[in-house]
């Protein structure tokens, strides 16, 4: 079996218009289940990915080889329970582990799309998946639920179909993203397209990969993963494998070779006409001044029962952000809860292992699973 025969692929047949004009349809969207679907159909869970994810969420993923990007919270036993929950998971548009994106091929002219293919919204992520709702003929999802662009996501979702999930659960993320956080793309765009390689988004006609600018790109934006606190616990200013100063360029200090590690390996599994067109759908993200200014607007017809988790030392999305989403759905009467989770762990703390954070999702899940 080939690699790429280990990626479940829907078909998408009909049209999808996007938020930039254009119209795509019979296009791939690459997906893997958890669990097994009830005979009611009401066990379902849709989980969605944040920037760097695919889905790959539990297990390991059989392309790279590498844990899946949630195995702390989901699989047998766990805060999403694969015992007793159906999940779904798929790689959003723009992406690059077998949906529709920039290194599929385009029929016009044979080559990949490259910087040809159309900017993506999260609108449009999540309106592509949608189909999966209706292709596992599943009438009401249990769950939407994400972390940092996969929260986006759940937001997105649920404004676009309000009445499609029973709960939701937005984890460290935003109703829109902020200056900062697009100034922080904008950096690592532009590290890409600042490479020899990149070649205007046509590398691969070259057989060539920006790799040194996506390294750089990845560096910058885990930094904005972790917190002052958790770096300096872990890191300080300890030095690599050595006992002085060498007086060079080369990675004097640990926190240095963590991160040109962590570059260096995730040039290995994505792409970088990717993190250009994934990134940029999130810079876009702006459900407030889609609703005109408002975004109790978003949920008013929604009876989607809300919990909404933030982490202390998340400084790129902060509790902040967070809240004002809670205080949108508290403004028209929706059912929402919040809870701020303790972490030094900074925005990644959804990713690792916060027993806090995870015994918060499970309860939640169980809990409202009893009442429905």
């Amino acid at each position: 079996m080939s690699e790429k025969d280990k990626i479940k692929t829907l078909f998408v047949k009909k049209p999808l218009k996007l938020d930039c004009g254009q119209t795509i349809s019979d296009f791939p969207l690459a997906y893997e289940t958890y669990g097994k679907l009830n005979n009611k159909k009401d066990n379902a869970i849709l989980v969605f990915h944040a920037l760097t994810g695919d889905q790959f969420a539990s297990g390991t993923n059989p392309i790279t080889k590498k844990d899946g990007w949630w195995n702390y919270a989901l699989g047998p036993g766990k805060a999403i329970d694969t015992d007793k929950y159906f999940v779904i998971a798929a790689n959003v548009i723009g992406g690059c582990m077998g949906s529709f994106g920039p290194s599929n091929i385009n029929p016009e002219t044979k080559k990949p799309y490259g910087t040809n293919f159309p900017v993506i919204t999260i609108n449009d992520m999540v309106n592509a998946q949608y189909n999966l709702l209706e292709y596992f003929k599943i009438e009401k999802l249990f769950s939407v639920v994400g972390g940092s662009m996969g929260g986006m996501q759940v937001l997105q979702f649920v404004s676009n179909f309000p009445n499609k999930a029973h709960t939701a659960i937005p984890i460290a993320c935003t109703a829109s993203h902020s200056a900062q956080n697009i100034a922080l793309n904008e950096l690592g765009r532009q590290s890409i397209m600042a490479d020899s390689n990149w070649h205007d988004g046509f590398y691969e006609k070259q057989n060539k990969q920006p790799d040194k600018g996506l390294a750089v790109a990845r560096m910058a934006a885990h930094i904005t993963y972790l917190s002052k606190a958790g770096l300096q616990e872990k890191f300080g200013r300890k030095l690599q494998e050595r006992d002085d100063l060498k007086f060079s360029f080369d990675a004097d200090f640990q926190i240095e070779s963590y991160l040109r590690y962590q570059g260096s390996v995730f040039v290995d599994r994505f792409d970088a006409n990717s993190y250009l067109y994934i990134t940029r759908a999130m810079d876009y993200f702006d459900l407030t001044e889609k609703f005109g200014g408002n975004l109790s607007k978003a949920f008013e017809k929604s009876d989607t029962k809300f919990f909404i988790i933030s982490f202390t030392s998340d400084w790129l999305y902060p509790t902040s952000e967070n809240r004002e989403i809670v205080i949108a759905l508290n403004a028209i009467g929706k059912n929402v809860g919040f809870v701020e989770i303790t972490s030094d762990k900074g925005h990644d703390s959804f990713l690792l292992d916060v027993p806090d954070f995870l015994n918060t999702v499970r309860n939640f899940l169980n809990k409202s699973y009893e009442k429905i």
